[in-house]
């Protein structure tokens, strides 16, 4: 791992690492941010540089795969959701934000409104076959339920 360097990132707001760039002030919170992280274990900041899909969806439709054989250049698609409606922001394949478009120069952006809580997963803990403990019917499980 000679090529991971144990100090980034310690300052926030920078678009990319650049190892040749001069380092920029910390100050205020970027301060205290660079201080936590630097009391990280190596291991755990090179975690912070691993590189995941960030992707923002206008729309999304499902079509049979013969009406996609179908299209060529000029197929114009038409979605249900309205030119200004919220944006989703998605990293890996978990929405985490909504936002609006913002015109940035001559690009596109996104300005973030709201984070997205992730949705919390209960699954039943289900007894092992010939475990000693005390012996759990189907009734029990019902009533835990």
């Amino acid at each position: 791992m000679s090529g991971i360097d144990p100090n980034y990132p310690l300052a926030t707001g920078t678009a990319a690492y650049v190892p040749s760039a001069p380092a920029r002030a910390v100050v205020g919170e970027d301060y205290e941010l660079a201080q936590r992280l630097a009391q990280l274990p190596a291991y755990a900041r090179s975690l912070l540089r691993i590189q995941v899909p960030v992707v923002v969806t206008l729309a999304t439709t499902r079509r049979p795969v013969s009406r996609v054989l179908d299209l060529a250049p000029g197929t114009i698609l038409h979605f249900g959701k309205a030119c200004d409606d919220p944006l989703t922001l998605s990293v890996g394949s978990c929405d985490v934000a909504v936002g609006e478009t913002v015109k940035v120069g001559d690009k596109f952006g996104l300005r973030l409104t709201s984070m997205v809580m992730p949705s919390e997963k209960f699954e039943p803990v289900k007894p092992r076959v010939g475990s000693r403990g005390p012996k759990i019917t189907d009734e029990d499980l019902q009533r835990m339920a």
